[in-house]
């Protein structure tokens, strides 16, 4: 349950034009649980990219954040309601920017986990949409990049997609085999293989490698002021500037996986 002070707008500190990091105000920012974006480590406590993200924003901006953990379906339903300050790890698109201001931070893609033997025989989207009797689990409302949502679109009308409230129910519906396929990104992977080689028993199949998805903190228009969105904006900044995010994705994902993660320098941290 959120706590009351998210029900009302927080009070607004310091002004456009004079933004110091000690007049940030104090906001409720929701986690998700998502492979190594946020997770329970070894000792029970949470950790992952997000979390380390938070942190140092908080730092570097003054803003002192409220945190709460939420289902991914509930963070957009009372963004959508003005009813939630910030959360973590959002994927922008035009209904979504006309309530939240998206600070980009990471780019990634899907792939496409299958058990081995099956994934000798559905190679390919096209073999997997013609075999009818094949499912894919997804996390509701999760975007998925252009290529695999145009795919599950087609799925869908045929009945054929079950959509899970989160990434570990989702796992849950694939490991027992009630369907065929569910979708990861290299964050989640890279937990599977850290807790259960996963490696050994699924394949990654690269359906979609000309599409990068952007993802970002997520940020309310109406409950956050200018002014405090302008020191996350240059918080935000001079942890890419400086290396601090890549030095977080190291941490996390190791060397070759936090160089995919790393937005191209061309890419406007707030589209």
């Amino acid at each position: 349950m959120f706590c009351a002070a998210l029900f009302s707008p927080p009070t607004q500190a310091g002004t456009v034009g004079q933004v110091g990091p000690s007049d940030c105000a104090s906001y409720t920012l929701a986690f998700y649980e998502h492979g190594v974006l946020y997770f329970k480590d070894s000792t029970g406590h949470y950790a992952g990219i997000d979390q380390d993200i938070v942190n140092e924003l908080s730092k570097r901006s003054g803003c002192v954040f409220k945190r709460v953990l939420e289902s991914r379906v509930r963070i957009w339903d009372q963004l959508s309601r003005q009813q939630l300050d910030i959360s973590v790890s959002g994927i922008p698109n035009p209904e979504r920017e006309r309530y939240a201001e998206f600070m980009l931070y990471m780019q990634s893609r899907n792939y496409v986990m299958m058990r081995k033997d099956l994934s000798k025989q559905l190679s390919s989207p096209a073999a997997f949409l013609a075999d009818m009797q094949r499912q894919v689990v997804v996390v509701k409302s999760f975007k998925h990049g252009a290529t695999l949502d145009a795919w599950l679109e087609q799925l869908r009308a045929q009945q054929r997609v079950v959509e899970a409230p989160d990434f570990e129910t989702a796992l849950r519906v694939f490991k027992a085999g009630r369907v065929d396929a569910m979708l990861a990104l290299p964050t989640t992977w890279s937990l599977l293989v850290r807790r259960e080689a996963a490696q050994q028993h699924f394949d990654l199949l690269d359906w979609a490698p000309q599409d990068h998805i952007l993802a970002g903190l997520i940020v309310s228009r109406q409950r956050v002021s200018e002014a405090d969105r302008q020191r996350l904006r240059q918080a935000l900044m001079s942890m890419r500037k400086d290396g601090s995010l890549d030095t977080i994705f190291k941490r996390h994902l190791g060397i070759e996986l936090a160089q995919a993660m790393r937005l191209d320098p061309g890419v406007d941290a707030t589209p």
